[in-house]
């Protein structure tokens, strides 16, 4: 069968049905678990409990405050993070001494549990908007940073040498020939990189938070609302979708060229 082809592309239309397959499988084994009653009937709510739930969070206000909330924050610590990543992972990519000097330590840096550093946070930036955003951060940065530096070791050295053939600089060279062809990779690493942003809500909005995605889930815990819980849980899951989708078909049209963008 084609579909079962090593790497081959299948059909739009038969990806489609797979992809809704998927859901609609695990629709179905979470309502079998719930009515046959398979788990804690209080962790695990029937469809109704979920469905009700749903009607009084999406009339109210509260999840929309809380979204753009942690959109803000995330959007901040994302963008911070790339701003920086971006240049350094290139020189670190291209540079044997960039690479000494910067990889080992962002390799020390990147084990550290990004929640054992929120007494840290709070000490130097207090409880306000500040250490959410830099938990973010610090949890984007030295991914990043090592993923950039990769897709650029990534591009052929034979690019380099024929630009070198034809005159062009150091300078030009990378600006010209190692960014631009790396700039797919990256563009997808940024991609995976801001929904690890999203996995670190949470954490962040432990942090004397009083709204927000992260903030709300752990309010619906600590109060047993489990159904409001599950329901910004499927909305957190649904967004992230969304955004990897528009991530996606982005790097598809602004890089037609790449290879990883070709039909196979």
């Amino acid at each position: 069968m084609k579909i079962l082809e090593l790497r081959k592309s299948i059909p739009a239309r038969t990806m489609q049905i797979l992809t809704v397959s998927g859901f609609v499988g695990a629709a179905l084994t979470y309502a079998l678990v719930s009515y046959l009653e398979l788990a804690n009937m209080h962790f695990v709510p029937n469809p109704e409990a979920l469905l009700k739930a749903a009607i009084g969070i999406f009339s109210g206000e509260d999840l929309w405050q809380d979204f753009w909330k942690s959109f803000i924050r995330i959007t901040a610590g994302f963008l911070l993070a790339a701003l920086i990543a971006l240049p350094l992972g290139t020189i670190v990519g291209s540079f044997r001494a960039g690479e000494a000097l910067l990889q080992p330590l962002t390799e020390f840096a990147r084990y550290i549990p990004v929640p054992a550093l929120i007494p840290l946070l709070m000490v130097f930036f207090g409880i306000d908007e500040e250490p959410k955003i830099m938990l973010i951060f610090i949890g984007v940065f030295f991914q990043l940073l090592l993923m950039v530096a990769d897709e650029i070791r990534r591009v052929p050295y034979e690019l380099l040498q024929i630009s070198y053939t034809l005159g062009a600089r150091k300078r030009e060279t990378i600006a010209r020939v190692l960014v631009p062809a790396a700039l797919p990779g990256i563009f997808d690493a940024l991609r995976l990189c801001n929904g690890w942003a999203w996995t670190y809500l949470v954490v962040a909005e432990l942090i004397a938070a009083n709204e927000g995605l992260g903030y709300r889930i752990l309010r619906f815990y600590r109060y047993k609302q489990i159904p409001e819980m599950y329901i910004y849980l499927i909305f957190l899951g649904v967004l992230g979708l969304i955004l990897d989708y528009l991530f996606r078909k982005f790097n598809e049209r602004a890089f037609r060229w790449s290879a990883a963008n070709k039909p196979s």
